[in-house]
């Protein structure tokens, strides 16, 4: 998947034991703002909700801002017909369709004012809109305080999230079936937020982190919206400072890929979701996903639903539904899981095979992970000595090294070269690192 690559932003700074807690969510620059709305001031946001391209659109009345930073213009200036319509004073609640297996509907915009919904696409509203919520959105009430997307594998369908008081409900797009749930423990939401797997309520000028499906706080919450999701004044927004790291340092430990489609880079004690590029890049805690490792990680692979974390001499196995699950009675040794002593320096699934390739030092073990017991069947050398992580998809096989990969049609060719290839440099183009 070449687009793996040239979506991985690997600027996950070591920064952490110093830094402001809004290292852990947006990347945002510097920009005036404007003298209509000033967000810095502390703005209850009516809704927010990204478009098709990725742009984050903050609503505030009849006004809006396109992404973290810069000044604020009319909404009808960008959604003309909401103004036709509706003679906009505000928006109810706005989200980003997420159902790929309809096209029609998929990366659409809804907005919802008072009982009415509307649908837009690169900026234009579809026809038959608007129209009454309850028939797109059957059983959804009117006047709706707030709406965020959850696709299937956060959720469990492709659904939507609306808020109205205490309670939300859970709406599954593909039978448009609703189920209530009331959340007293969550602030009354006035606009909502999907950023990178992560789930945002916002209430003032606060913000509180959510599991989309049970609404669980966790973490110190609320937090203020200011310091994270937009720029306001030195030393605020993400990172507390914290640099990018230039090309020349990058040295990641893991890349995999579950069979959702979840794409992950490790590197230190953090983990990037690759797959979400269009929406931006950032880093979490490893922790955060998967509760039970502490520190970094040495290999990673996906087989079936299960997503094997190798650290040191153990193995963890997590179950990859809804949300990652650790499987009963692990971590387990490496040796007594796959017959191979830790630690290891890379591992590799490629796509329709169920051998996984592991890298410790410069050979290559192959385990069958049919067979019962697993054990390391060929055994290979290959011109590497120094691995930090491999990734294999349908396009062939990619050894990093540092700052650099090295391409191989299959793991075979790899372990039949004596002569290395090539060395692709890590760019800002396609990593987002810096010169």
């Amino acid at each position: 998947m070449a687009v793996l690559f040239l979506s991985l932003c690997v600027c996950m700074a070591l920064s952490l034991s110093n830094a402001a807690p809004a290292q852990h969510d947006v990347m945002l620059k510097d920009a005036p703002e404007d003298h209509h709305e000033d967000r810095c001031k502390g703005i209850e946001f009516d809704a927010i909700a990204p478009d098709e391209k990725g742009n984050t659109f903050f609503f505030k009345g009849d006004r809006l801002w396109k992404g973290f930073s810069g000044a604020s213009e009319p909404s009808s200036s960008v959604f003309t017909e909401l103004d036709d319509y509706a003679h906009l004073g505000h928006v109810d609640a706005a989200f980003r369709m997420h159902h790929e297996h309809d096209a029609s509907v998929h990366d659409h915009i809804y907005f919802f004012l008072d009982d009415k919904v509307f649908s837009y696409y690169n900026y234009t509203l579809e026809k038959g809109y608007p129209m009454e919520i309850q028939q797109e959105f059957p059983g959804v009430p009117s006047h709706l305080d707030a709406a965020v997307e959850c696709p299937k594998g956060e959720c469990i369908t492709d659904s939507v999230l609306f808020f109205k008081g205490n309670e939300a409900y859970s709406f599954d797009i593909k039978t448009k079936s609703v189920k209530k749930k009331v959340w007293t423990h969550l602030p009354n939401c006035t606009s909502a937020f999907r950023w990178l797997e992560h789930y945002y309520c916002f209430h003032g000028h606060n913000f509180t982190r959510f599991h989309p499906v049970t609404g669980e706080v966790t973490g110190n919450y609320p937090k203020d919206a200011r310091n994270y999701f937009m720029r306001c004044g030195e030393g605020l927004g993400h990172g507390g400072g914290a640099r990018k790291l230039h090309c020349s340092e990058v040295k990641l430990d893991a890349i995999s890929a579950d069979e959702k489609g979840r794409m992950y880079a490790f590197q230190d004690v953090m983990y990037m979701r690759l797959d979400t590029h269009r929406d931006g890049s950032h880093h979490f805690p490893i922790s955060r996903l998967w509760k039970e490792i502490s520190g970094r990680v040495d290999a990673a692979f996906a087989y079936g639903e299960n997503m094997y974390i190798i650290q040191g001499d153990q193995v963890y196995i997590y179950k990859s539904a809804v949300h990652y699950t650790l499987i009963e009675g692990y971590p387990k040794p490496l040796k007594e899981e796959l017959g191979i002593d830790g630690p290891v320096n890379a591992a590799f699934l490629c796509p329709q095979q169920h051998t996984v390739h592991i890298i410790k030092d410069q050979k290559m073990y192959d385990v069958d992970l049919v067979a019962t017991p697993r054990s390391p069947g060929t055994v290979r050398l290959i011109p590497f000595a120094n691995t930090d992580a491999g990734f294999c998809d349908a396009e062939g096989l990619k050894v990093f090294i540092g700052p650099e990969y090295y391409s191989y049609a299959n793991p075979t060719i790899l372990a039949m070269s004596r002569l290395r290839p090539e060395p692709r440099k890590i760019s800002p183009e396609t990593f987002g690192c810096e010169e």
